[in-house]
């Protein structure tokens, strides 16, 4: 990777980031200044190489500066390519719009129309909302406990998290919280709580516009809902009149090795949300995918300035011809899944602690926050970055590219395992490592 920038100076470093507000998070974690990236490396301004294992919070699902996204933008620029439309007709997005029908709604027999309702993923968790809220006259949404939706007031109030909501002085309402599947133990089938609720025409609970949830929590705790749960759910909400929104914005776009993270239970959404690697190489893009019956907007009904972003469009295309023309890189992600859920098993096995998760969206609950942020800081102090969550940040989550080569994969898993092997050695192991 070739310099494109002078390296700035420490102090200047330094002082430039005095001037972010208080609310930058990822820079805490990760001291370092970033300048360059291809594939899953990450390099500093001073040529520092970090395998990322983060991959923008799965926004980079093929890689930093994929060559061929990277070729498909640049000519595009060279070629004057509009870059902002608002949501007016261009080349790019109808060449993705057409090939996301061919290559990923008609193959798996799936009817949607599609919305672009800004750049990111709460963008699209708000439009989702407002939309069922529209056409079924009704206020009431339901969401999961650990559900993460987005920060925005609207997706905030379906969010869970304590530290997010505590942001927010707002009431945060219309809304009414209910177990995940496995929150209240195996033996507990939550979506019996569910039905009885919307059945029982005194518990309190308004019949809903919605029910909200993601197949895998990916921020709540890499919590995985069963195909049974999830398809139980499809049956209850279609028999009440409530719409199923699905937001597949983390654990879509391949991240577990189908394109969809519902596609195993066999589920029909009325609406899908899209983002993060949408576009694959990061440029922001947001989509909801909405079942016909369903898309009753008036024009401009739902608007925003940028909806029509071409460079995403063009990189979106490219994705779908590269990767999704087949099930070649399908397959490829599901064997390099294997192989972390092999090591992440063994790790669990040696040194305590249970695997979570799914596909290339696993992760390592070690039971204790402070031990999990301990082996975050040793990963990152040993060239390897990757993030905690959960409600306690218990979890160690990897969210490699799905692009990593097989050397890249065993050599992140290897320095993990040293980590977590560390902390369960005390202080000495740990200085060592250090």
């Amino acid at each position: 990777m070739k310099h494109i920038q002078p390296p700035l100076s420490d102090s200047k470093v330094v002082a430039v980031t005095g001037l972010e507000s208080e609310v930058r998070s990822y820079c805490r974690s990760f001291p370092a200044t970033f300048a360059r990236a291809a594939g899953s490396i990450l390099e500093t301004d001073g040529g520092e190489r970090y395998l990322d294992f983060l991959a923008g919070c799965g926004a980079l699902n093929y890689g930093h500066n994929n060559p061929l996204l990277r070729h498909r933008l640049t000519r595009y620029l060279e070629d004057d390519g509009i870059s902002m439309s608002l949501d007016m007709e261009t080349v790019s997005k109808a060449a993705f719009m057409d090939l996301f029908r061919l290559r990923i709604m008609i193959p798996r027999n799936l009817d949607y129309k599609l919305q672009f309702p800004g750049p990111t993923g709460a963008n699209a968790v708000e439009a989702a909302v407002k939309l069922a809220r529209k056409v079924t006259g009704r206020t009431n949404v339901i969401a999961f406990t650990n559900a993460f939706h987005g920060c925005t007031q609207g997706a905030l109030s379906l969010t869970a998290n304590a530290h997010h909501r505590s942001s927010s002085s707002a009431l945060l309402n219309q809304v009414t919280r209910l177990p995940y599947d496995g929150y209240l133990g195996a033996e507990v089938d939550t979506a019996d709580i569910l039905e009885k609720l919307l059945a029982d025409g005194s518990s309190g609970v308004d019949t809903p516009a919605a029910i909200i949830l993601e197949t895998v929590q990916g921020e709540g705790g890499l919590n995985r809902a069963s195909a049974a749960w999830l398809r139980r759910i499809r049956r209850i909400a279609s028999d009440h009149g409530v719409l199923l929104i699905v937001d597949d914005i983390q654990a879509g776009c391949g991240r577990l090795g189908t394109f969809f993270s519902f596609e195993h239970a066999g589920l029909q959404p009325d609406i899908v949300v899209l983002s993060k690697s949408l576009s694959g190489f990061g440029q922001p893009l947001a989509m909801l995918m909405i079942a016909p019956q369903w898309d009753a907007w008036k024009p401009g009904e739902h608007n925003g300035t940028f909806r029509g972003n071409n460079l995403a469009f063009v990189t979106a295309a490219a994705t779908l011809e590269a990767y999704w023309s087949d099930a070649l890189f399908a397959l490829e992600v599901v064997r390099k899944a294997g192989l972390v859920t092999h090591a992440l098993d063994a790790m669990a096995a040696e040194y305590g602690g249970m695997r979570k998760g799914a596909g290339m969206m696993q992760g390592l609950d070690v039971g204790d926050g402070e031990r999990a942020a301990q082996i975050r800081e040793l990963c990152f102090h040993n060239r390897l970055i990757l993030e905690t969550c959960g409600p306690d940040e218990t979890v160690v989550k990897l969210l490699p590219p799905l692009t990593i080569d097989d050397g890249d994969l065993s050599h992140g898993l290897a320095v993990l395992k040293r980590c977590v092997a560390a902390t369960c050695a005390g202080p000495a192991r740990l200085a060592s490592i250090h």
